[in-house]
């Protein structure tokens, strides 16, 4: 297919590239380079553009007939959306609103939208399914619930048909240490505890030892970014044989809590970098898990990288490459 990927010169969306191009689909990158690469960009066209500007969005969908539209351009990062809320509205909401318009006018047929497993927000039950009410605590989570609904009720009033794909902890990088997570100031887990490996940081934290766990941390379900990218080369194979809109959690089922993820950094890095244990953040769950059987039966995903040490192992290489080329840059 002839596809558009919004912010593919980011983390998930480089490595999502990287396999529709292995895959023979013609790729154009759209990326402001906020938070992206050009190096990261490894298949396909790149063209440096943002979703608030409305003339670029047209410029791109005159000059190419999209099949397809890849939509990962989003803040990230739950505290800073607490804090400044209509950043998050604006570049997540209103910029998917501005993509829509250009999807709707050239009559694109295919979406696949990058959400998150914040828009369920802080369920009675640990393992969620997608048919969960909806109920975000934070702007982030709330600002992904919106673009959610917008898509599907221009679904129901058109022959748009999606895949809205919610993403549980993503972590890990290319096994070959092509393209990982290189995000400035980042917060997922693993990325913060590598960065303590290799010196980027000089310690990190843990918020909250008292919840109802087996060692008293927070339960995640980590998912391999390469796995994650696999879901949405079969998102498109999907809707192109046919298959109907649907919504598909991201995960591998089960979870790790927070000091288990780091004892496996330490144990493979051989560095026991500082830990500083303090209360608990507003807002975190003890425990949250993908039913990801939905995904699994009508997409027929099956993860390639179902193993923590396999997704420690990839992001302590990749931070390694990563330190390496910055300080090579630097000199």
């Amino acid at each position: 297919m002839k596809v558009l990927v919004t912010g593919g010169a980011g983390y998930i969306g480089s490595h999502v590239v990287r396999q529709l191009g292995e895959a023979g689909h013609d790729i154009v990158v759209f990326d402001n380079l906020s938070t992206g690469y050009r190096w990261a960009v490894t298949y396909g066209e790149l063209v440096v553009g943002d979703l608030a500007d409305d003339a670029a969005i047209e410029a791109v969908f005159r000059a190419h007939d999209f099949e397809a539209v890849l939509h990962f351009a989003a803040n990230i990062v739950v505290p800073e959306s607490v804090a400044n809320p209509l950043k998050y509205y604006s570049n997540n909401t209103r910029n998917t609103l501005n993509l829509l318009k250009a999807v709707e006018r050239h009559r694109v047929p295919y979406l696949v939208f990058s959400s998150t497993a914040a828009v369920y927000g802080m369920p009675a039950q640990t393992v969620l399914t997608e048919d969960l009410p909806l109920a975000p605590i934070n702007p982030y989570g709330a600002s992904k619930m919106m673009s959610e609904r917008m898509i599907m009720d221009l679904a129901a009033s058109s022959a748009l048909n999606y895949v809205i794909l919610r993403y549980f902890n993503v972590a890990g990088a290319n096994p070959e240490g092509l393209l990982g997570q290189a995000t400035p100031e980042a917060t997922h887990l693993i990325k913060v505890a590598c960065e303590c490996v290799t010196g980027t940081r000089d310690g990190m934290s843990v918020f909250g030892t008292d919840y109802d766990t087996r060692d008293g941390t927070c339960i995640r379900d980590y998912i391999h970014v390469e796995d994650l990218a696999k879901a949405h080369v079969m998102a498109l194979d999907y809707m192109a044989s046919g298959g109907e809109s649907e919504v598909f959690n991201c995960g591998y089922g089960r979870g790790f809590t927070v000091r288990e993820v780091i004892d496996v950094v330490r144990e493979q890095s051989g560095v026991e970098f500082a830990v500083t244990e303090t209360g608990r953040r507003a807002g975190d769950p003890a425990a949250l898990m993908a039913d990801n059987q939905r995904i699994t039966g009508k997409l027929g995903w099956k993860p390639d990288y179902d193993n923590l040490d396999v997704i420690v192992s990839t992001a302590l290489n990749w931070e390694r490459i990563w330190q390496e080329r910055r300080s090579g840059e630097s000199r």
